[in-house]
C-alpha cells in the first residue's frame, strides 16, 4: 500500500525500483519508530515527530527528479494520513 501512495506515472524502470525500495525502507523505519510509541496518534508531539520523519525519509529516498519538492510534501501528507489511520484503528503497519 505504501508503494501505491508513492507511485508516480511515467517514471523510468530504474526510478520505479527506487520508489519500491523507498517504500520498503520507509515501512521498516516507521515500524521501528512507532512500535515503542504507545498511543502516538493522541499526542501532538509524537504526531509531529512521525510527520517530520516521513517527510525527511521521502526527501532522502525518492528520486528527484522526477519527484518535485511539492510532490514529495503531498505524498508525505498522504503517507502520514494512511499511517495515522492504521495506527488509530489498531491495525498493524505490516499491513501497509
Amino acid at each position: 500500500a505504501l508503494f501505491d501512495l508513492l507511485f508516480k506515472e511515467n517514471i523510468s524502470k530504474a526510478e520505479r525500483e527506487r520508489v519500491k525500495q523507498a517504500s520498503k525502507s520507509l515501512l521498516a523505519s516507521l515500524i521501528d519508530l512507532i512500535s515503542p510509541m504507545k498511543k502516538w496518534t493522541e499526542n501532538e508531539t509524537t504526531q509531529a515527530e512521525v510527520r517530520v520523519f516521513i517527510l525527511d525519509n521521502l526527501y532522502w529516498n525518492l528520486p528527484q527528479p522526477p519527484f518535485t519538492e511539492a510532490e514529495t510534501e503531498e505524498i508525505a501528507g498522504r503517507v502520514y494520513d494512511y499511517v495515522w489511520q492504521l495506527s488509530k484503528s489498531g491495525q498493524d503497519l505490516l499491513a501497509a
